[in-house]
C-alpha cells in the first residue's frame, strides 16, 4: 500500500496478519458484485484544462523529498522521486486511471491480450509503431526479454528489490513482426498487466553491471514525453526537458525541474518563488488558505483584533522574556518587527498559490504484532480492534482538512478500485462489551495482582522517549497518577515536522507528511482527585499471571509526526476504556522502521502503505505466513506482524492464478475478510493528499489514484479559464 509518494509497485507493501484456522468468519463479502467497489472517496484535484487553454513552454519547479539515489525503480533504494522521473521519461504498458484501475497506454501499446491458455498462458503485445527510444531504436521484444531476465530472480548478480510476476514467465520472444512481443508464462498469471511498467531499455537491463550501476545516476536512453537533461546533486535538482523524438502529443512545458526541499521548508520556498508545486502538510496548507483570505494565520487569527507584533510580544512573554525585555529592549523589538515583516511578506507571496486536496492512494493502519506477548492471542487482538472507533479516528485527521472522514473497509484495495469491498463486518465494529468479553475469555482479570517489574525489563525502543500510557508495575488504580490527580487528557503535542522519506522509502510512516491535528479539550488537563470521572472513563486495569495488560506502542518522533501522536493518543484512551494499558515510546525516524517495525520490537504501531491495482501480487508478501528459514530464524517477507495462515496464502495463490476477473475479485475479497477476522492489522483512514500549486498551473496537483499526464501539465494561457474539459489521457486516445 505509499511512506510518501512511492508508487504501489516501487515499494512492497508491508504487514501480514494471522487468522486462526478454526475461526468462524461471520460474513464473507467475497461473493459480492463489482458494484461494491463504489467510487473514490475524494476526486483528484488538478485544475483540469484542455490543451488549447495551456500555454506553450515554461518551467515547472516541483518539490521532491530528495534527488534520487537511483533512477532504477527496481532497486531497493528507489524512492518517490525515482518513480516521478520514471513516469515522465519511460514507457509503461499500463497506467492507473482516476479510480485506481490499470488502463492501456496507447502511446506505447496498440493492444495486449491473452491469446492462449493451453498448454500455457500467452500474452501478445502489439506495440505502437511510432514508439522509439530517444536514441532512435524501436521499442521491441529485446527490451522486454532483457527486463524479464534481469527481474526473474534466477541471476543473483542482478541486485533487484522485487521480481513479482517476472518469475512466472517462461520465455519472451518476437511475434509475427518487430511490433509484436509474445510472452509465455510457466504458470497462469492474473496480474500480467502489472509487468513492463515501467519498461527500461535493454541497455539498462541487459547486464548486471548496467542494471546495478549504469542507471543509478543517469538515464542515457529513455522514451517518454521528457528526457533527463541534467542531474545536479550539488543544487539538489533533476532537470527534465522535452523529448524531441516523442511521437505522442508534445509536452506543453519546456522543462520540469525537480528540486529537493524539506517538507518543513516548503511554505517558505513557495513564498520565495523557488517552487511552483509541492506536497505540503496541514500547517502549510493553513498558511496558504490564510494568505488567500488576507489573514496572518497563526500570528493574527480572523477576528482576533490583535496585531502580529502583539502576538509576537505575547509569545516572547510566554517563553521566558519579562516585561522589560519584551517592551524596552530595542534589539528585541527590532527583531520582532523583522519577523513580522518577513511573515507578512511571505503571506502576501502565498496569495499566488492554492491548495489542491484529495486522498492519497494509501491508508494508515494500526499494526498489531502477534509474534509474542499478549497480542499472540488472537482474542486480545480482536479485543483491541473492537475497542476502536475507526470513524472517530478518521475524523481526527480528515475532517479538519475538509476531506471525507470515512474509515477504510479493506486491507487490499481502496474505495473505487475493482477489488474493494467493506469487509470489516468479518470482525465487527466498536463494541466495549464484546472487547471486554474477549479479554476475559483470554484470562485477563480486572484488578488482578501484578508482580513488580524486574530490574532491566524494558519496553520496545526503550531508548526512545516514553509518553502517556500505563506501564507495567504502575498502580492498579487507573483513575489516578502518582500525585493523586485524575488524568483527564493526554498531551498530544508533537515534536516538529519530519524530514522526508517517502516513505517510503519509508513509505510507511505516516508521520512526516502532516502537522498535528488538534483535538478538542485541553491537552494534559488535570482535575483534583475525587472529581467524578467523565463518561467513558478508563476501566480497571487487567492482569494475568502477575502481569498487567500493557502494550508497547511505538511511534516516530520526527518532524511531522504530530498526526500520528494525536491518533495514538485517542487510541490509547479507547483501549483504556476496556482495561488495556499502553506504554508509548517515541523513537527517531531513522530507527522507527528498521529497529522497531521490521525487527518486531513493538506491540502496536501506526504507519501506512500504498494501495495497489494488483493486490493478488503486491499484497501477498504482506500477509504471507512466516516460515522458518534454514538458519532457524523466521522468514517474514514483508509480514511485519509475523502471523499468517495457510488459508490466506491459498486464497492469494488462487487469485493470482485465475484469468477470470470476477473470480479473482471474489477471491481477493474473501482473503480480505479472513485478514479482518484475524485483527492483525486494522485499517483506519486514507491519507490526505495536500498540494500547494501556483494558481496558473493546470493539470497538476493532488492526483489521487491517477498516474500524472506529464505532457498536459503547464501554465494557463492569459485570459483562459480553468475547468475546461481536460484532453484525453493516453489510454483514451
Amino acid at each position: 500500500m505509499s511512506h510518501d509518494g512511492v508508487g504501489p509497485r516501487a515499494v512492497m507493501r508491508s504487514v501480514a496478519f494471522l487468522t486462526a484456522g478454526a475461526l468462524a468468519v461471520p460474513l464473507l463479502s467475497g461473493c459480492g458484485s463489482a458494484d461494491e467497489a463504489g467510487k473514490p472517496l475524494a476526486r483528484q484535484d488538478i485544475a483540469p484544462a484542455g490543451r488549447a487553454q495551456v500555454a506553450e513552454g515554461g518551467t515547472l519547479r516541483w518539490a521532491v523529498d530528495a534527488v534520487p539515489e537511483t533512477f532504477n525503480t527496481f532497486q531497493s533504494d528507489a524512492d518517490a522521486a525515482t518513480t516521478r522521473v520514471a513516469q515522465a521519461v519511460l514507457p509503461s504498458m499500463y497506467r492507473l486511471d482516476a479510480t485506481g484501475r490499470p488502463q492501456r497506454d496507447a502511446d506505447y501499446l496498440e493492444s495486449a491480450k491473452v491469446v492462449d491458455t493451453e498448454p500455457k498462458q500467452v500474452v501478445l503485445y502489439k506495440l505502437n509503431q511510432q514508439a522509439v527510444w530517444s536514441d532512435g531504436r524501436e521499442i521491441g521484444a529485446a527490451d522486454f526479454a532483457a527486463q524479464w531476465r534481469a527481474l526473474a530472480g534466477k541471476d543473483s548478480a542482478y541486485w533487484t528489490a522485487r521480481n513479482a510476476g517476472y518469475e512466472r514467465i517462461e520465455k519472451v520472444e518476437r511475434g509475427a513482426n518487430d511490433l509484436e512481443v509474445r510472452v509465455t508464462f510457466k504458470r497462469t498469471y492474473a496480474d500480467w498487466r502489472s509487468l513492463f511498467s515501467p519498461l527500461y531499455p535493454k541497455d539498462v537491463m541487459g547486464t548486471p553491471d548496467a542494471f546495478n550501476d549504469a542507471a543509478r545516476r543517469k538515464l542515457k536512453v529513455t522514451a517518454g514525453p521528457f528526457v533527463v537533461k541534467k542531474v545536479d546533486r550539488k543544487k539538489e535538482q533533476v532537470s527534465l526537458t522535452r523529448n524531441t523524438r516523442w511521437w505522442g502529443r508534445p509536452a506543453k512545458l519546456s522543462e520540469i525541474v525537480l528540486t529537493a526541499v524539506p517538507r518543513d521548508e516548503r511554505a517558505t520556498a513557495l513564498a520565495a518563488g523557488k517552487i511552483d508545486l509541492a506536497e505540503i502538510d496541514p500547517a502549510a496548507a493553513q498558511r496558504v488558505a490564510d494568505a488567500a483570505k488576507g489573514t496572518a494565520g497563526p500570528l493574527a487569527g480572523p477576528g482576533s483584533g490583535r496585531t502580529a507584533a502583539k502576538e509576537l510580544r505575547s509569545w516572547a512573554l510566554a517563553h521566558g522574556s519579562d516585561e522589560e525585555e519584551a517592551e524596552d529592549e530595542v534589539d528585541a523589538r527590532a527583531e520582532l518587527r523583522k519577523a513580522v515583516a518577513k511573515w507578512e511578506g511571505q503571506q502576501k507571496a502565498l496569495r499566488d498559490f492554492e491548495v489542491r486536496r484529495s486522498l492519497e492512494p494509501a491508508y494508515t493502519q494500526l499494526a498489531l504484532n502477534g509474534a509474542d506477548g499478549p497480542l499472540a492471542d488472537e482474542r486480545v487482538r480482536r479485543a483491541v480492534a473492537r475497542a476502536l472507533d475507526r470513524k472517530e479516528l478518521a475524523k481526527i485527521v480528515l475532517k479538519p482538512l475538509g476531506l471525507p472522514a470515512e474509515p477504510v473497509g479493506s486491507h487490499l484495495a481502496l474505495a473505487g478500485q475493482d477489488a474493494y469491498a467493506d469487509n470489516s463486518g468479518a470482525l465487527g465494529g466498536q463494541d466495549t462489551t464484546e472487547a471486554q468479553a474477549l479479554l476475559a475469555d483470554a484470562g485477563w482479570v480486572p484488578g488482578g495482582p501484578v508482580k513488580k517489574q524486574e530490574k532491566g525489563e524494558k519496553a520496545a525502543g526503550s531508548e526512545g522517549k516514553k509518553e502517556g500510557g500505563k506501564k507495567e508495575g504502575d498502580s492498579d488504580d487507573d483513575s489516578a497518577d502518582g500525585d493523586g490527580t485524575y488524568i483527564v487528557g493526554a498531551d498530544d503535542k508533537g515534536e516538529g515536522a519530519r524530514r522526508s522519506d517517502g516513505g517510503g522509502r519509508q513509505l510507511a510512516q505516516d508521520g512526516k507528511q502532516y502537522q498535528q491535528v488538534r483535538q478538542g479539550g485541553a491537552p494534559g488537563a488535570y482535575a483534583p482527585k475525587g472529581t467524578a470521572a467523565p463518561a467513558g472513563a478508563p476501566a480497571k486495569a487487567l492482569a494475568k499471571d502477575g502481569k498487567a495488560l500493557s502494550l508497547r506502542f511505538v511511534l516516530p518522533s520526527g518532524p511531522g509526526s504530530e498526526p500520528l501522536a494525536a491518533v495514538a493518543d485517542r487510541i490509547t484512551r479507547m483501549l483504556a476504556k476496556v482495561g488495556i494499558g499502553t506504554d508509548i515510546t517515541k523513537v527517531s525516524d531513522d530507527s522507527y522502521f528498521k529497529d522497531h517495525i521490521a525487527s518486531g520490537q513493538y506491540d502496536l504501531a501506526l504507519y501506512s502503505w500504498p494501495g495497489s491495482a494488483f493486490p493478488a501480487t503486491d499484497a501477498r508478501p504482506i500477509y504471507a505466513k512466516p516460515v522458518p528459514a534454514a538458519d532457524g530464524s523466521l522468514s517474514v517477507e514483508q509480514n511485519y506482524t509475523r502471523v499468517g495462515t495457510d488459508q490466506v496464502d491459498q486464497l492469494f495463490e488462487q487469485a493470482v492464478s485465475t484469468l477470470d476477473e470476477g473470480e479473482k475479485r471474489s477471491l481477493i475479497r474473501k482473503a480480505d475478510s479472513r485478514i479482518w477476522a484475524a485483527a492483525g492489522s486494522i485499517p483506519l483512514y486514507q491519507r490526505p493528499q495536500l498540494t500547494a500549486v501556483r494558481k496558473t498551473v493546470v493539470n497538476a496537483g493532488a492526483f489521487g489514484f491517477q498516474t500524472p499526464v506529464y505532457e498536459d501539465m503547464g501554465f494557463l494561457k492569459k485570459g483562459a479559464g480553468k475547468g475546461a474539459k481536460a484532453s484525453a489521457s493516453p489510454s483514451e486516445k
